[in-house]
């Protein structure tokens, strides 16, 4: 943790009332931003904002003027967004094989893991360009840049839209001081992983395998990378695929 390194700025994070959401709002507040936290669960979002003394509002994600709305709201309780961090997303068990997979399923994910990223950069980029700039990082995934082991055909197909956004949006605002940024972490300890696999320990070992250091990540962890990104410690880079997936993306395991 660096204090005060976003002392100032000012962050909406998507997704912020569980997993890497709340762990990020917790960094982010702790480096001295002004933290909105938005999500669908009312309860543990509002009470999370209660606890770090920050901003709650209830945004869902797909809906345009729902997030048009998000960041009205934060602009006029703090004067500006700095700082974009578009983390919701679902991994629900009825994504599966694309043979498996069916067309309810596929829509669903996509209008939560990929359209919303369009949404919050389409309605979120303009306030950052009236203060001058700002950082927008996207919860992309290692899925978005190797095959997983264990299919999720939706979620794969939204984290590279993201993942291919995010490089374009990024070149695309370089000279209005705009970084856009794709986090890619790889599996780590939230509760929509440990959703994902309780049912299904051999699915979880095959993910595992895969893994150098032999564990998940705890969402702490992607937490940091995110505040760098957001951070004028990042001022040089954007348009990156930022791996945060403990070597995943450049080993060769045998799967089991």
């Amino acid at each position: 943790m660096v204090p005060g390194r976003l002392e100032g700025k000012v962050a909406v994070i998507t997704g912020a009332a569980s997993g890497i959401g709340n762990a990020s709002a917790r960094r982010f507040v702790a480096e001295g931003a002004l933290v909105v936290v938005a999500d669908i669960a009312d309860d543990a979002g509002a009470a999370l904002a209660k606890e770090l003394d920050a901003t709650f509002v209830h945004a869902d994600v797909t809906d345009p003027a729902s997030v048009d709305a998000l960041y009205d709201a934060a602009v006029a309780t703090y004067g500006g967004v700095d700082v974009l961090f578009n983390n919701a997303g679902i991994s629900p068990p009825d994504d599966d094989s694309i043979l498996e997979t069916e067309l309810d399923a596929w829509r669903r994910v996509q209008e939560v893991n990929l359209t919303s990223v369009y949404l919050c950069c389409k309605y979120g980029i303009p306030r950052l360009l009236e203060r001058g700039g700002g950082s927008v990082v996207n919860t992309a995934s290692f899925v978005a840049v190797l095959g997983a082991a264990t299919s999720q055909i939706s979620y794969t197909a939204s984290k590279g839209g993201v993942l291919a956004m995010s490089r374009e949006l990024g070149v695309q605002f370089a000279r209005q001081n705009v970084r856009v940024n794709a986090l890619c972490p790889g599996p780590v300890n939230t509760p929509l992983l440990q959703e994902l696999f309780a049912k299904d320990a051999e699915r979880a070992a095959r993910r595992l395998v895969h893994v150098p250091m032999g564990r998940f990540a705890e969402p702490e962890e992607i937490a940091s990378a995110a505040a760098f990104l957001a951070s004028d410690d990042a001022s040089f880079i954007t348009a990156t695929t930022f791996m945060v997936d403990g070597g995943v993306h450049a080993a060769y395991v045998t799967p089991l």
